[in-house]
């Protein structure tokens, strides 16, 4: 197991990639004078050079940044480079392709570890192959650091701490409307659902995964009805908008109904979360709910279909290791809305409670990058007492990394609202 006197604190593992890049852009721009000692770390020394020659424009003394090498299919490289580190912090997807042996080499040295995947049949393989000697080990392998999943499983976190902090007891159930935003998915997370999507065409169990509501459950059993996933489009009177499915639901649901099992069901053995995409009132906001939800469940049909999955990721879907423009990724954002209702053991009344996750900039770039690289931070020097394992960032980091992620000037807020 690693220990303060490692030689780094943190590893950028894939910074020649776009969200790498960003990620080392971050930690430039935040820890020149800060004490995190960092390195870059990828397959090509040359491309390395690159990126570190554009972050000594940010600040001279980044010059003289370690690079280290080392392949993502070679373990014998991966045991050699991540025993060097408190925390391995990786861009490369899609991770069930390129993650694996990188996971296995954190768990063995005992090395905490963050990622941006969304690919939740590879996460069930990481939970069932490593979660044990995790433990054992001290490795908190922690994945969808990024906008899957941290709005959602942080907000329900932050919610929940606010119930049991001024009432007591938990909420009962939990809404998360996505919206409004502006950018989209990285090419990153497109490579990760292509991934996901021709797994399931081929191969019945990671469809059940996919399917399952609880699939990322310590151990996945039956569900309570309410827990089915929301996949049409529906007119939510407390939020006086229309909705419609959220694409990355299907991940976000699963980390939280984990997080919720890892730290012992604090908020009850059947709290109800559900997550939709909010589109705005009136026929507009009904037409924009409608078009965008037969879009996405027709492009996921054709996805089922090698030829157009093909002809989709060249024409259609962003490319890994491609993104906006630095202008364009400033003038996105996201804002996501929260909805949940308990009852005080205290007053044994109902209370109701509104929250709100929102981040300036491009939500699958410049605020994922924002959230991985504190999320790397948050492990390598919070106080986290957390035991090993296959975590969340719930489960691993709590309320540290959302006090990080405000100071970074992320909003988390929490209001009450009257019976």
């Amino acid at each position: 197991m690693n220990t303060p006197a490692t030689e780094f604190d943190i590893i950028v593992w894939g910074a020649t990639g776009f969200t790498g890049r960003l990620v080392a852009e971050y930690l430039a721009r935040t820890q020149d004078s800060h004490r995190a000692r960092w390195a870059l770390a990828g397959r090509d020394l040359g491309k390395l050079e690159k990126v570190r020659q554009g972050l000594a424009a940010i600040a001279p003394s980044f010059a003289e940044l370690p690079l280290l090498v080392a392949d993502a299919r070679d373990a014998t490289s991966l045991d050699a480079l991540v025993p060097r580190t408190r925390v391995v912090c990786t861009t490369v997807g899609p991770y069930a392709r390129y993650g694996s042996d990188l996971v296995a080499a954190c768990v063995r040295a005992g090395v905490s570890y963050c990622d941006l995947t969304g690919e939740v049949q590879w996460m069930r393989r990481m939970i069932d192959a490593h979660h044990e000697q995790a433990r054992q080990s001290g490795a908190r392998i922690v994945h969808t650091c990024g906008f899957d999943s941290i709005p959602s499983d942080l907000g329900v976190l932050m919610m929940q701490e606010h119930m049991r902090e001024r009432h007591g007891g938990h909420l009962d159930a939990l809404r998360l409307y996505m919206g409004p935003m502006r950018g989209g998915a990285s090419g990153g997370t497109a490579a990760s659902m292509v991934q996901a999507l021709e797994e399931a065409s081929t191969d019945r169990s990671v469809r059940r995964i996919m399917a399952h509501p609880h699939a990322l459950d310590p151990v996945p059993g039956r569900w309570p009805p309410e827990s089915k996933d929301e996949l049409g489009v529906h007119y939510s009177q407390e939020l006086g908008q229309w909705t419609g499915p959220f694409f990355m639901a299907t991940v976000n649901t699963r980390v939280v109904r984990r997080s919720n099992a890892l730290l012992g069901h604090p908020w009850g053995e059947r709290f109800r979360y559900t997550e939709v995409a909010s589109y705005g009132a009136g026929p507009k906001g009904l037409l924009r709910a409608t078009g965008v939800t037969v879009g996405l469940g027709g492009v996921v049909a054709a996805m089922q279909v090698k030829p157009l999955r093909t002809l989709l990721e060249k024409k259609v879907l962003p490319a890994p290791g491609e993104g906006p423009s630095p202008e364009a990724r400033e003038k996105g954002f996201f804002v996501a809305q929260l909805r949940g209702e308990g009852n005080s053991p205290h007053t044994c009344k109902q209370v109701r409670l509104k929250g709100k996750v929102a981040a300036q900039g491009d939500p699958g770039y410049a605020a994922t990058s924002r959230m991985l690289a504190e999320s790397a931070l948050c492990l390598a020097f919070d106080d986290n007492p957390t035991t090993g394992g296959v975590l969340t960032p719930a489960s691993a980091m709590g309320m540290r990394l959302v006090e990080r992620l405000r100071r970074a000037g992320m909003t988390f807020q929490v209001e009450e609202l009257s019976i």
